[in-house]
């Protein structure tokens, strides 16, 4: 037993880490949800407004990383490897990070009819976002470890799927799209939203270093 799990019956239940986790993957939840709803809408003033709202979300992400931060600081004594805290919220900021990207890019790039592939892409972000933030909640006490495994693979499958439509869309984009500057707009987009199903994946993988560490 290491000397960190020893402690752990001295100190009290972890009231700093977790809260912030949950809240963490909450908030990647509302920022899917909203990225979702901007693909599938054709009101462009309803599309703008989402990206204002997905902006203040993310800037929120940046604060809970900044909060888990401080508070590895502060305590001697980590629920988990310090590393592993380090890595985990530096992993849910990176998929806030691209989810906003995803949205800023279709505004900047004035991407005014979402690509079927995007709309795929986009719901395949909530679901991965749900695992990641059922996964959270279940790492305060490590009893269903189980339902943490079952949690990532669904993101790894998730994953999967996403990578085949992002190399299927950008395929058919060389092959049927003539303007080079519409090819180019739709793929910046679909890459940012590929990329945070990979950046959810990165979650997957510190959650199971998490777990062989602490089961």
């Amino acid at each position: 037993m290491s000397l960190n799990s020893i402690f752990q019956y001295f100190v009290p239940k972890d009231k700093k880490f977790f809260p912030l986790f949950e809240q963490a993957g909450s908030n990647l939840i509302d920022m899917a949800k909203l990225l979702k709803e901007s693909v599938h809408t054709s009101d462009l003033q309803l599309r703008k407004n989402n990206s204002k709202l997905l902006e203040d979300l993310e800037h929120k992400g940046d604060n809970l990383t900044h909060q888990i931060h401080l508070e590895l600081g502060k305590n001697f004594i980590t629920p988990f490897d310090r590393e592993d805290i380090h890595a985990l919220a530096s992993s849910l900021d990176d998929v806030a990070d691209f989810i906003h990207g995803a949205s800023n890019r279709m505004e900047l790039y004035k991407v005014t009819e979402p690509s079927e592939a995007m709309k795929e892409i986009s719901s395949l972000i909530l679901e991965a976002t749900e695992h990641v933030a059922k996964a959270l909640f279940e790492l305060k006490d490590l009893k269903n470890i189980r339902n943490i495994t079952d949690s990532c693979v669904r993101i790894n499958s998730v994953e999967n799927k996403a990578d085949y439509i992002f190399d299927k869309a950008v395929a058919e984009l060389f092959e049927y799209e003539k303007d080079a500057i519409n090819l180019i707009k739709n793929k910046e987009v679909l890459s940012a939203m590929e990329d945070a199903t990979d950046k959810c994946e990165d979650v997957a993988n510190v959650l199971e270093s998490i777990l062989v560490k602490n089961a």
